[in-house]
C-alpha cells in the first residue's frame, strides 16, 4: 500500500539542502544488541540515493557500544561507565567499519567525527566543527558522527545523541533534521492507531503525551527526542520523526509522503551566530531582570541595560554566554556578557551614565546588546 504524498513535506524537503539523519540504537541492533549489519547496507543505500539528488548528508548514528558488545564477547549490555566506554571503544572501530564498507560499495567513503559537548560550548571548537563538515562535503565523503563515548565522562551528554543531532543540524545551512527510531512518530495517546501527522506550531503541552522512560538499549526515548526537536523547530528548521525499521522510510521522507510525525519550523531562522548563543553553548552564568527590563527585550528586541539587571550569579568573562532569567527564575533568553561577572554585579541596577563612578570609564552602555541576545522561549522577536 502506497503512502500519499503530502504538498506540505514536499515543500519541506524541497528547500532542505542537507539531512541529517540520526539512527538510533536499535535501529540497527538485533534482538540481541548486535549489530545489525544487513540495515546499516538498507540505510547507506537509502543515503546514496538522497545524494544523489544533489542533497549532503550527515548520518549521526548511535550503536558503538552494541558493536562492541559483539566485539568483546561481553553477552549483555554493561552497566558501569569504564566497561560502557571500553565498550564504545571497540565497537565504534567496527561501526564505522561498516558504514565505510557499505558506502565503498556505491564510490563513496565514510568519515568519522567523534564529539563531546565541549566541541559545542567552545566556539572556537564549534566553527571547526561546521568547517570539518562543509569540507567533507566538498570532498563528496559522508560524515558518521557519533558521540566520543569512551572520554565523556557525564554518560551520556547528549541524550542518546538526539541533542547531539539537534546541534549538528543547526550547524548547516538549510538542514532537515530526520530522527529514525523504532516507533512510528509522536501518539497522542497510547491507544492510537497512527502517530500524529503533523505539528504546526510547538507547545511544551507535547511532553505531556510522553512517559518519562528510555528505549531499551539506547538512552533517550521520545522526551529527549521531543527536546531536540524544540531546539531545532525553535532556530527556524523542521523536523521528521519516523520509525527506521520500515525498508522505504528515507525514500518516502525524500518523496514527502506522509510517514511518521513532521515537526515544522516556529518563527523565523535564527542566522547560525545567534544559534550558537542560544543552543550550543553552556552558560556560564546567570542575571536576573526586573519585569520591565524582560518587557523591554521580548516586546521591543531591546538591549539589556544594566538598570534592569536584579542581580548576577557565576563566574563568567566579558564574552561569555549567560542566561537571562526572569523575576520568577525562569530563563527565557540567553546572550553574551559586555562586562565580566565582577563589573556586571557593580553596575546592575545602575544607568548606563552610571558606570564611568563604577569602573572608571564606559567600556558599554548595554551589559548585553541585543545583537548578541536570542530568545529562547518561543516568543523571539529576531
Amino acid at each position: 500500500m502506497s503512502v500519499p504524498v503530502n504538498l506540505v513535506r514536499r515543500e519541506v524537503i524541497e528547500t532542505a539542502e542537507t539531512l541529517v539523519v540520526k539512527v538510533g540504537t536499535n535501529v540497527i541492533s538485533r534482538p540481541d544488541a548486535t549489530l545489525d549489519v544487513e540495515r546499516i547496507a538498507a540505510l547507506v543505500e537509502a543515503v546514496v540515493r538522497i545524494r544523489e539528488t544533489g542533497r549532503k548528508v550527515v548520518i549521526v548514528s548511535s550503536g558503538a557500544v552494541g558493536a562492541g558488545i559483539d566485539v568483546l564477547d561481553l553477552g549483555a549490555r554493561p552497566e558501569d561507565l569504564p566497561h560502557l566506554q571500553a565498550a564504545a571503544a571497540a565497537g565504534q572501530a567496527r561501526l564505522i567499519h561498516h558504514y565505510d564498507d557499505c558506502l565503498g560499495r556505491h564510490g563513496s567513503h565514510a568519515a568519522q567525527l567523534l564529539l563531546t559537548a565541549e566541541d559545542f560550548t567552545e566556539r572556537g571548537r564549534y566553527l571547526n566543527v561546521r568547517n570539518t563538515l562543509n569540507t567533507l562535503f566538498e570532498y563528496g565523503a559522508v560524515p558518521i558522527v557519533n558521540e566520543n563515548d569512551t572520554v565523556s565522562v557525564d554518560e551520556i551528554g547528549f541524550g542518546d545523541n538526539d541533542r547531539l543531532a539537534a546541534l549538528v543540524t543547526n550547524l548547516l545551512s538549510a538542514p532537515l533534521l530526520v530522527l529514525l527510531t523504532v516507533v512510528d512518530g509522536l501518539f497522542a495517546s497510547p491507544g492510537d492507531d497512527e502517530p500524529l501527522r503533523l505539528v504546526e506550531n510547538w507547545d511544551d503541552g507535547l511532553f505531556d503525551l510522553v512517559q518519562d522512560e528510555r528505549s531499551h538499549g539506547g538512552r533517550g526515548g521520545m522526551r529527549g527526542k521531543l527536546e531536540a526537536i524544540k531546539s531545532v523547530t525553535a532556530v527556524g528548521e523542521s523536523v521528521v520523526v519516523a520509525n527506521g525499521t520500515r525498508i522505504d522510510v528515507l525514500d518516502d521522507v525524500l518523496a514527502g509522503r506522509e510517514v511518521g510525525t513532521l515537526f515544522l519550523a516556529h518563527g523565523a531562522t535564527i542566522p547560525a551566530w545567534k544559534r550558537w548563543i542560544g543552543y550550543a553553548a553552556k552558560p556560564q552564568g546567570n542575571m536576573t531582570l526586573d519585569a520591565g527590563a524582560c518587557r523591554a527585550l521580548l516586546e521591543s528586541g531591546g538591549s539589556l541595560l544594566p538598570i534592569g539587571v536584579t542581580a548576577v550569579e557565576g563566574s563568567f568573562l566579558h564574552g561569555d554566554v549567560v542566561s537571562l532569567v526572569d523575576p520568577q527564575g525562569r530563563e527565557f533568553a540567553r546572550g553574551l556578557a559586555n562586562y565580566d561577572a565582577r563589573d556586571a554585579r557593580q553596575i546592575a541596577g545602575r544607568q548606563s551614565d552610571e558606570i564611568p563612578d563604577q569602573l572608571g570609564s564606559l567600556p558599554y552602555a548595554e551589559i548585553v546588546h541585543r545583537d548578541n541576545l536570542v530568545i529562547i522561549d518561543g516568543m523571539s522577536r529576531d
